[in-house]
């Protein structure tokens, strides 16, 4: 998949060059793709904090996972439930994010949403124009489609999962250690 491809609901898969800081064998959903940026969230770095420590309102146990380094002030969530939480931003078929928070604390509390519907984010990955095309072009990233579930527990899994999926040159990463000095 090119740059020309990539649009809401695409996977963002760190390549090895992007190694020692937050996107180190990152996953990213990618959530807008516009003129003037795009915006994602990493999938596979859970913080193994519940959203109740975050937000005392809500009663679940439900992880947060860190979404990236832009405004870790504030919780973003995706979720298969527009028809509980208003105002939801499709990104592709049964997926979505954002929304009327009310409506997610609410239905929460009232376990009208399951934990493999909602997935809460601590912060977010934001680009400017023309900054993914970029990065592309450094070999900082991989395209590819969604084609998991992005509710399910994913940590390390993914990240190798989908480098095994891509193949070629990807898989010499598969078995390699984070910090490759340590190999």
């Amino acid at each position: 998949m090119s740059i020309k491809n990539i649009k809401k609901g695409a996977i963002l898969v760190a390549k090895p060059t992007l190694s020692n800081d937050i996107f180190q064998r990152s996953v990213i959903l990618i959530t807008e793709h516009l003129e003037s940026g795009s915006i994602g969230f990493i999938l596979n770095r859970s913080s193994h904090i519940p959203i109740s420590i975050f937000v005392s309102e809500i009663e679940s146990g439900t992880l947060v996972f860190e979404g990236g380094p832009v405004d870790k002030e504030n919780i973003y969530y995706l979720h298969k439930r527009p028809d509980l939480i208003r105002n939801s931003e499709k990104i592709s078929e049964d997926l979505y994010w954002s929304g009327v928070y009310e409506d997610v604390r609410e239905a929460i509390n009232q376990n009208l949403i399951k934990e493999n519907e909602i997935k809460f984010f601590i912060g977010y990955c934001g680009w400017a124009p023309k900054q993914i095309k970029n990065e592309l072009s450094d070999n900082s990233w991989a395209v590819t489609n969604l084609d998991f579930d992005i509710f399910e527990r994913w940590d390390a899994d993914l990240w190798k999962k989908l480098m095994k999926q891509l193949g070629g040159e990807n898989l010499i990463w598969l078995n390699t250690p984070a910090d490759p000095s340590m190999n």
